[in-house]
This record gives C-alpha cells, structure tokens and sequence, in this order.
C-alpha cells in the first residue's frame, strides 16, 4: 500500500475497524474510505455494488461483522449466521468484481473445534464438532474463509486471512448482555459498584482459559500482514498470554476496584474448555505482539471511565 492508496476499513466504528483506522492514520494514511452502517448497510448486495463499483477501493480490511459473546451468540444463532454470510460475500465479490489489488479478511478463534490439540494450529479447523454456543457464527466465518481461498485459486483474487485470538480494548460492546467475557464482566462490576451491589454472577465455572488480544495489537498485525504477506494459508494472530476465567475476572477486580462477591453460575455453559492459538507461523514471517495483558486491561479500563464519565 501506498500513503495515497484508497483503503477501505469496513466496520470502522467497531473495536477490530476503529482500531486498523488508528494505525493507517498513525502511518500517514489519509485517502481512508470510511461508511456507517446507516450510510452503508453491507448485507444489502445492491448498495455494496454500487459502493464498489463508484469507490473502487484499492484495498480492503473487513472488519464489519455482528459478533457477541457466548449468550448473544446461544440466543441469537440466526442473526449471526445471516448477518455474517450476506456481509462476507457481498464485500469479497464487489472487492473481486472491482479490481481491489488486495483483500484482507478476520476469521476468529472460536472457528476451530471445540476438542482439538493444543495450542492450535491453523491446519486444525474443521477437524472436529464446533462449540454448539457460537455455531451459527463459525460456520459463518469458515464459509467466508473458504471464499477467500476459493476466489485467489479460480480468480487469482489477492486476498489474505487472519484468525485472531480473543480480543479485548477501546470501542467494544460494553452491553452485559451482547459483549464478549472482558467488556461484560467490567460492565457489570461497574453497575454493581454504581448500584451499591455486593456480587457480580459469571457464567460457567471459571476453569475455561482464553489467550487475549489487545486489539491495537491486532491493528498492527492487520497493517503488518496487508503490507507483507501474500499466502494462500490464513494466519493464527495472538499475544501467547493465557488465562482461566477465574484468572481473568480477580484481574479485572483488580483494575476495577471492585470488592464484591464472584458468584459463579454452573448452570450456564462454559464454552470452549481451552483455546490457545500456535502463533509460530506469524512468528516466524516476523511479527510479534507487543502489548501484554495487563497492560492492555488497564488502557481498556481507562477508555471505558472515560467513555462513561467516571473519571
């Protein structure tokens, strides 16, 4: 890419999308194309046609998605298997039917099964049954990974995948009941501590581990990867760092204050028991992340008392 370049970051509101924007603006970047969802709705085939073809955007970071955690994937399996497909596809054509000279897409860790080998390897996706939690949403993602794959081998369409680790950071759904396990776990110990609570209820009973992503971390990686890499293979992108839930949760007490209660609800599911991404393939291209987990926590606490007023 070059500074002038016409990049596109679908999804630039969100926490993957905001955060690639942060990095091309860091490197110079400013011909940026950039679309809200009311402006642009990617599951609509015509209006990403159109877009398409009067943008003729040079390169392409998908970073829009509908995404959740483990109860707005279980209760809304539908929405995220809809959502995902129609965006996926309309974009990877239009970007092919167009002449986008690259093409990048995110897969995510919860893709591969749900009992595998650890730490996982890209080779182990669809090697076995998926975590039933978020099915409707891997078989969304896998589908969109295999387009890639299938339009660079009939098209000779450039386009490369990442498969980020869990990911965490400023401009997440911080909405207890739709985020993911970090934003909703600080939601909630900041409701309680707001509302004069004594306890917060997590889901499962704290055993699962996790390896997590600081997401300017993963911004990085997406630039590194769009700038110097060309494979037909997706890559695993994670930071090595992994916790139980347990581990995760007194961390973010910690960082929080918060001095109640942790009442773990083992009538809920777990999810994945272990997912731990084998980031030696990304490793040995030559990018590592740099920004470790406590680190990361404490910037994404700080963001969200600022975002709500409590500084």
């Amino acid at each position: 890419m070059e500074k002038n370049s016409k990049v596109f970051v679908a999804g630039h509101r969100g926490l993957v999308g905001s955060a690639i924007v942060r990095k091309l603006q860091e490197e110079g970047y400013t011909n940026l194309v950039l679309r809200t969802k009311l402006e642009l709705d990617l599951r609509e085939q015509t209006a990403v046609k159109d877009f398409f073809a009067t943008e003729k955007p040079e390169y392409v970071f998908l970073a829009a998605a509908t995404v959740g955690g483990i109860n707005w994937n279980w209760t809304n399996p539908a929405d995220f298997m809809y959502d995902n497909l129609m965006i996926q596809t309309n974009v990877i054509e239009a970007a092919y039917r167009n002449g986008t000279k690259k093409f990048q897409f995110l897969g995510s860790a919860c893709i591969y099964p749900k009992i595998t080998p650890q730490p996982i390897r890209e080779e182990y996706m669809l090697t076995g049954l998926l975590e039933p939690s978020n099915e409707g949403y891997a078989l969304a993602k896998i589908a969109g990974l295999r387009m890639c794959e299938y339009y660079r081998r009939q098209h000779g369409f450039n386009a490369i995948s990442l498969m980020p680790a869990n990911l965490y950071g400023p401009n997440d759904n911080f909405i207890t009941e739709q985020g993911h396990v970090i934003p909703g776990i600080i939601t909630k110990m900041y409701n309680a501590m707001k509302n004069g609570e004594d306890s917060i209820e997590c889901w499962g009973d704290g055993t699962p581990t996790r390896e997590f992503l600081y997401v300017d971390d993963l911004a990085d990686a997406c630039f590194w990867l769009m700038q110097n890499y060309d494979g037909k293979e997706f890559v695993n992108v994670g930071s090595d760092e992994e916790l139980t839930i347990e581990e995760l949760v007194n961390k973010l007490k910690k960082e929080s204050g918060f001095k109640g209660k942790i009442i773990w609800n083992k009538d809920k599911p777990n999810g994945t028991p272990r997912r731990k991404m084998d980031n030696s393939k990304l490793k040995s291209l030559g990018w590592n992340s740099k920004v470790n987990f406590d680190e990361g926590i404490k910037r994404t606490i700080a963001w969200y008392k600022k975002e709500k007023g409590l500084l």
